[in-house]
């Protein structure tokens, strides 16, 4: 009896940290995501706003404003110093792949209806993962 209720805790409690795994897994990936979408929000923003137009400074500030939305949530599964690391080494990637500074056609075609859709409805994106992972 005692033997079965040993190995019973320790199912219970292997269980319990392949949850907790499956858990920090999606928020890793999820974060990631989140931070993905920051630099290609931050990239396109400073794009537009080096254009010099006028009638796209409205979309370059919302696109600045999604960023910071972005990095808000992902800093609820991440440190701080842990999310800015990454914003940083994920936007010198996302910059070696365009072909010069302006040049938004690629990233438009990767991160715009994806990011858009994330930034919108984090918690569906999260949920996803939660799924994927398990």
């Amino acid at each position: 009896m005692i033997k079965n209720t040993f190995s019973a805790l320790g199912l219970f409690a292997l269980l319990g940290v392949q949850v907790c795994a499956a858990q920090d897994k999606a928020e890793a990936a999820f974060s990631g995501e989140l931070i993905q979408c920051a630099a290609y929000y931050q990239i396109s923003s400073a794009a537009i706003a080096a254009m010099n137009a006028p009638q796209m400074q409205a979309v370059g500030e919302r696109l600045a404003s999604s960023s910071v939305e972005a990095l808000a949530v992902a800093k609820q599964y991440s440190s701080e110093a842990e999310v800015m690391a990454q914003l940083e080494a994920t936007k010198a990637e996302q910059l070696s792949s365009m072909a010069n500074a302006s040049d938004l056609a690629a990233l438009m075609g990767q991160y715009k209806d994806k990011c858009k859709t994330l930034v919108a409805e984090p918690q569906k994106r999260l949920d996803y993962w939660h799924m994927a992972t398990m």
